[in-house]
C-alpha cells in the first residue's frame, strides 16, 4: 500500500474497512484485529489544554499523566496560556508538574500567548509543517507532534516515532525476541502506509487490551 489515503481525516466509520485492509496484507495485524476488533478512534480536542496534556504523557504512564491534568484542572479554573503563565513554580510542582515540563508548559503558553504558534491553524497545514510548526516550542518533540497529528488532527498516515508501546505490541504479535528500537520501527511501519495511524491504533489497542486496560 503505497497510493496516497483518499481519507484526509480518519473517523470512527473508517476504522473497521481500514482495519480490514491492513490485515489482508499483515498477518500479525489480522492476529491483533481478530483477537480484539476495530480500536477506539482516541480523538482528542485540537487545543491548548490538550497539548499540555500530551506533554504531561511524554515518558511517563497514562495514569500519572492523567493525575497530573487533573491536578492541574483543580488548580486553574480553565487550562489556558495566561493561567499557565500566573502560576508559580510551587503550584507548578503541586500539580505534579516535573521542573522541566513547568519550563515546557510555560514555553508553549508563551509560543501561543505571542501568536509564534497558532493552534487554530494547524488543522489547515500539511503533515510536515505542524510538525515544523510544533516543533519550533522547546519541549514539543517528534512524538508529542505526531500525537497532536494522529488523534488531534486524526490524519490518516502518521506513525509515532519512539512510542514504546507500539514497539512492545509488534514485539509480541511477532514473538520477537527483542522490541525494535526507534530507529528500526520507522522502517517495520512503512509496510502500513498510506494508513499507519490506524495501524499505530490497533497496536495500542492489542498492546492495552492484552493488559486488561482500555
Amino acid at each position: 500500500m503505497t497510493a496516497e489515503p483518499t481519507i484526509k481525516n480518519i473517523s470512527q466509520e473508517d476504522l473497521d474497512p481500514i482495519c480490514r485492509e491492513l490485515s489482508a496484507g499483515d498477518p500479525s495485524i489480522r492476529r491483533a484485529y481478530e483477537q480484539y476488533g476495530s480500536p477506539p478512534l482516541w480523538a482528542r480536542e485540537p487545543s491548548f489544554a490538550t497539548l499540555i496534556h500530551i506533554i504531561l504523557e511524554q515518558q511517563v504512564s497514562l495514569a500519572s499523566a492523567k493525575a497530573a491534568y487533573e491536578k492541574l484542572l483543580e488548580t486553574v479554573d480553565e487550562i489556558t496560556p495566561e493561567n499557565i503563565l500566573a502560576l508559580s513554580d510551587g503550584e507548578m510542582k503541586a500539580a505534579y508538574f516535573s521542573r522541566q515540563k513547568a519550563v515546557y508548559a510555560r514555553e508553549l503558553s508563551k509560543a501561543v500567548v505571542e501568536r509564534h504558534l497558532v493552534i487554530e491553524e494547524l488543522g489547515t497545514l500539511p503533515d510536515e509543517e505542524v510538525r515544523t510548526a510544533l516543533t519550533q516550542v522547546k519541549g514539543i518533540g517528534r512524538w508529542t507532534s505526531d500525537i497532536f497529528l494522529l488523534m488531534c488532527l486524526l490524519r490518516p498516515d502518521v506513525m509515532p516515532v519512539g512510542d514504546i508501546a507500539l514497539h512492545q505490541a509488534w514485539k509480541e504479535l511477532r514473538g520477537l525476541e527483542t522490541r525494535p528500537t526507534s530507529a528500526e520501527f520507522p522502517s517495520v511501519a512503512e509496510r502500513w502506509r498510506p494508513y499507519r495511524s490506524v495501524a499505530a491504533r490497533l497496536l495500542w489497542h492489542f498492546y492495552l487490551s492484552e493488559r486488561g486496560r482500555s
